[in-house]
C-alpha cells in the first residue's frame, strides 16, 4: 500500500507541470474486451472523440487518452482490467514524468458493474463511463481535464444513438466491406447465470428510420455486408414504415432493399424470440446468410428451468427443426454451460445427447 502512495504521487507532481496538447493532437488508444457489440461501442466512442480532436493510435504510449472498453460476462473479468490497469499506471507515471498526459478511463460492463470502486482500486484511473452514456464522453473529458475524477454510470434518459456522431465516409472506408451495427441492447431474460441485465439495462429497440439511415451510410461508402447486433437481437421490435409493430424479420427484409448491401447477419439470438418472420426472413432473403448462432446452455430441462431459460429441450430441437424445413443449408451454432451449480453426469449426458441430435456446424 506505502509503495501505490509512493507511486501516486510521482503522478501527481509530475502532473502538475504535464502539457496539456491542443485538441487536434490528441491521441486515443482503445481497448476493447468482448463481444461484437463492444467492438461497435469502440469504434463509436472513438466516432464521438474525432469530432473532439483525438486520432486513434495503435501504440499505447503514444496516447493522451486510454480507454479500457470492458467485458463483464465471465468472473474474473473485472480482476484482469485490474490487472491491465496497473500496467497503464506505470506508463502514465513514465509519461507525467516527462511533462506528457495521460488520461485513463474504463468503458464498458466492468464499469458499468464496477463504478466508483475501480478509482477506490485504480487511483489513476481518471474516468468510468458506462455503455449509457459514450455520447457524454466528450463532454465528460472536459470535466476530466478541469480537474474532476468522473464515474458515469446512470443510465440516460436521451437516446445515446441521436447524440452519437456518425463516422466519416472516410473511417468506414477504412474500416473495410464488413461493419456491425447495433439495433438492440439490453435483456428482459433474467438467465441466473447473466449479468447482462445488471450491466446494460432492459431490453431497448434502436427505431427503424435510425437503424436504416445507419445502414444506407455504410452501403454508401462500400460496406457489403453488416452484423445487426443485439444481447437479444431477435427481441428487436419497433414502428415501422407503415406504421405497423416490426420485428426483426420485417426489419431484415427492409435492410435487404439497400442498394449495395449483399450480406445480411444478426446475432446473438434467444430461442423464445424466433418467430414465423423471422424464420420467413431466413427461407426468402438471399442476403440474409445461412447462419445462426442460437445459444441453448443445456441439454437438461432440469438444468434449463435452473438457469431461468424458460424453454425446455424439446422446444428447443422442434425451433430448429421449423428453421431447417425453411432453409436446410443453414449452419447452426450454439452456447453451452457445463459445470452449472447442481449439474449431474446425468444432465452432462442431456446436453451432449441434444449436441449429437442438433449436429452443429
Amino acid at each position: 500500500m506505502e509503495l501505490n502512495t509512493i507511486e501516486r504521487d510521482d503522478i501527481d507532481i509530475a502532473a502538475e507541470t504535464a502539457v496539456a496538447l491542443p485538441a487536434a493532437s490528441r491521441k486515443v488508444f482503445v481497448k476493447t474486451y468482448g463481444c461484437q457489440m463492444n467492438v461497435y461501442d469502440s469504434q463509436r466512442m472513438t466516432d464521438a472523440l474525432a469530432a473532439d480532436g483525438y486520432v486513434a493510435t495503435d501504440v499505447i504510449g503514444d496516447a493522451d487518452l486510454v480507454l479500457l472498453n470492458t467485458c463483464h460476462i465471465r468472473e474474473k473479468a473485472a480482476e484482469k482490467v485490474y490487472s491491465e490497469l496497473g500496467r497503464i499506471r506505470e506508463m502514465k507515471a513514465e509519461r507525467a514524468r516527462a511533462g506528457r498526459e495521460m488520461l485513463v478511463g474504463v468503458a464498458g460492463c466492468v464499469a458499468q458493474a464496477e463504478g466508483a470502486e475501480i478509482i477506490r482500486r485504480s487511483p489513476s484511473v481518471d474516468l468510468v463511463i458506462g455503455p449509457q452514456t459514450y455520447h457524454r464522453l466528450p463532454h465528460v473529458l472536459a470535466r476530466v481535464r478541469g480537474g474532476e475524477k468522473i464515474v458515469e454510470t446512470d443510465y440516460a434518459i436521451e437516446d445515446k444513438f441521436e447524440h452519437l456522431p456518425q463516422p466519416k465516409r472516410a473511417e468506414i472506408i477504412r474500416r473495410g466491406v464488413t461493419a456491425f451495427l447495433t439495433v438492440q441492447e439490453g435483456c428482459d431474460k433474467f438467465c441466473t447465470f447473466c449479468v447482462v441485465p445488471y450491466t446494460r439495462g432492459s431490453e431497448v429497440s434502436r427505431p427503424v428510420a435510425q437503424i436504416v439511415a445507419e445502414a444506407e451510410r455504410l452501403a454508401q461508402a462500400g460496406v457489403r455486408e453488416v452484423t445487426l447486433l443485439g444481447q437479444n437481437v431477435n427481441a428487436w421490435h419497433g414502428e415501422g414504415e407503415n406504421a405497423e409493430e416490426w420485428g426483426l424479420g420485417r426489419l431484415l427484409f427492409r435492410l435487404a432493399e439497400i442498394p449495395g448491401l449483399a450480406r445480411l447477419r444478426y446475432t446473438t439470438s434467444h430461442p423464445r424470440d424466433m418467430d414465423d418472420e423471422l424464420i420467413a426472413a431466413h427461407r426468402d432473403l438471399r442476403a440474409l446468410m445461412p447462419y445462426l448462432h442460437l445459444p441453448v446452455q443445456s441439454g437438461s430441462d432440469r438444468i434449463l428451468k435452473a438457469m431461468n431459460r424458460r424453454h425446455t429441450a424439446k422446444d428447443y430441437l422442434t425451433l430448429l427443426d421449423r428453421i431447417r424445413a425453411a432453409r436446410s443449408d443453414i449452419a447452426l451454432s450454439g452456447d453451452f454451460i457445463v459445470g452449472f451449480p447442481g449439474e449431474t453426469d446425468a444432465d452432462f449426458e442431456a446436453t451432449m445427447d441434444l449436441v449429437r441430435q442438433v449436429n452443429y456446424a
